[in-house]
């Protein structure tokens, strides 16, 4: 519901707003809030986790262990919020100069009207930091229902924002509507708090062996967070240097790749993270969940993978093509899905990866490997950004999340042992079997529906794709299948059932 709703936000906005230089300031606006996210509130959420799983595994129902957890959490949000609070205020005192060097393309009356939408937008910052502290603890309690339902109210904040307030008074309205969304967000983590036994109160604690437990996790997930939100702060600084619209497409076409991370992989995710790190003392039932968390990567996402591809123009056309969202946007953000395809996979196998690191307590070694996939992405988009335009700034991200994915599984095996490599390689030659035969099914297909109405060239590739794939990789027999299998039982119990 949250990802079907946020799919929804941004057709809503891409029919109101187009992809112009206006939306380009509300999209630099988001990079900076994220930017003092990913120093502080993104690092804490996940270094709390492993903390707060642990805690839930030792405790045997008494009252003394489960406030034991009400207090490290207290602790968490309460100085998270003081730091990230200290640091919205000096960005706010800076706003202008910061735009200045994030979006150095950018003319007068697109600078001041970022300088604006950044002010607005950073009020959320708070907010969404306590958002992912709560949501980390519910998480870590096995119960994941309010973290996932919390984009309802803030996409349908963001849509009325868009829909009701956005032709009157512009992208400020999405501004203020992200800050109402966010909001939103945060009331809608509070009910699990009292089922899960944590209250939550103002504490300085900072002597708290579990919240200092928590901090040695940070600094490598701090840079971690930090790196990530470089990437997109460097694709938009050289972005807005190209040309009107350039931001605005990209993130259109990121958006569509999330999707289905968000959907498949980020779900698996929330519910794999605290049995990783309940596992982390068992090397077998941990290589266990990491071969079959990246088994059901594969078999997601490949087929995904390929569709988006090979269907990149209708795909976009069919979800955005409507309203001021224009051919000719149509046309840049299509361009940019295409060499955004590889990193629907990457992004995907990454995640698990590194998620199974953090659950051994080894936050540095992906900061190394982020640092590494970071200077790819820079680099190319200084080189290739200028020479080709968008193709250059969606190829550079893909090839430095891939970089990413491959550098973590090396090191994840190499240090602890988590992944078996032979199994490895048979996954790896099995899906490009499979993949090779999808693609080629798939590039056919296209071909003879070339004719037809995108939605309907859409439908015909993702079944084609779904279908091929999920045939050969069934006939090759490989561990991988299980999970199709399996999948095909979850959805037989409740026809049965009715």
């Amino acid at each position: 519901m949250s990802t079907v709703l946020g799919l929804a936000r941004d057709v809503v906005i891409a029919a109101v707003f187009g992809a112009g230089g206006e939306l380009d300031g509300y999209f630099v606006a988001l990079g900076l809030m994220n930017v003092a996210l990913g120093l502080l509130a993104s690092a804490m959420s996940k270094a709390a986790v492993p903390v707060l799983s642990r805690q839930y595994a030792a405790e045997d129902g008494s009252r003394r262990n489960r406030r034991r957890s009400s207090v490290t959490l207290s602790v968490a949000v309460s100085a998270t919020v003081i730091v990230l609070g200290v640091a919205t205020l000096v960005m706010q005192l800076f706003a202008a100069e910061i735009v200045g060097v994030l979006a150095p393309g950018f003319g007068p009356a697109e600078a001041e009207s970022a300088e604006q939408l950044t002010r607005i937008v950073l009020i959320a910052t708070v907010l969404v930091a306590g958002t992912n502290l709560l949501a980390a603890a519910a998480q870590s309690r096995r119960t994941f229902f309010w973290s996932a339902i919390q984009g309802v109210p803030f996409n349908l904040s963001m849509i009325v924002a868009a829909a009701v307030f956005g032709p009157e008074y512009g992208v400020t309205a999405l501004a203020w509507g992200f800050v109402v969304g966010s909001a939103a967000r945060l009331l809608a983590q509070l009910p699990p708090l009292r089922r899960i036994g944590i209250r939550i109160r103002p504490s300085l604690r900072l002597s708290d062996p579990d919240f200092r437990a928590m901090l040695r996790l940070i600094p490598p997930l701090l840079l971690g967070s930090a790196i990530g939100n470089v990437n997109t702060l460097v694709d938009r600084a050289v972005g807005s240097t190209i040309g009107d619209g350039v931001i605005s497409s990209l993130s259109y076409a990121w958006r569509l790749v999330g999707l289905a991370d968000t959907v498949l992989i980020a779900s698996l995710l929330v519910a794999l993270y605290p049995a990783l790190s309940t596992a982390a003392g068992d090397t077998a039932e941990l290589r266990r969940l990491v071969d079959h968390g990246l088994s059901a990567t594969v078999v997601v996402l490949v087929p995904i993978c390929v569709g988006t591809a090979v269907a990149a123009g209708p795909v976009v056309e069919t979800v955005f093509q409507r309203g001021e969202f224009t051919a000719d946007d149509a046309s840049q953000t299509a361009t940019a899905l295409l060499w955004y395809a590889p990193a629907v996979l990457a992004l995907g196998w990454r995640e698990v990866i590194v998620r199974a690191s953090y659950a051994l307590d080894d936050t540095l070694r992906p900061v190394a490997v982020a640092v590494v996939a970071m200077l790819i992405n820079v680099a190319g988009d200084l080189t290739l950004g200028p020479a080709f335009g968008i193709p250059g700034l969606a190829a550079s991200t893909s090839l430095s999340l891939v970089v990413a994915a491959f550098g973590n599984t090396w090191l994840l095996s190499r240090r602890h042992n988590a992944v078996e490599v032979g199994a490895l390689w048979g996954l790896l030659g099995r899906t490009t079997v499979s993949a090779a035969a999808t693609l080629g099914a798939a590039l056919g297909v296209a071909w003879l529906v070339r004719d037809a109405p995108a939605v309907a060239q859409v439908a015909a590739v993702g079944a084609v794709c779904l279908t091929v794939f999920a045939g050969v990789t069934l006939a090759l027999r490989g561990p991988e299948g299980s999970v199709l299998r399996d999948a095909t039982q979850l959805l037989r119990r409740p026809l049965a059932r009715r």
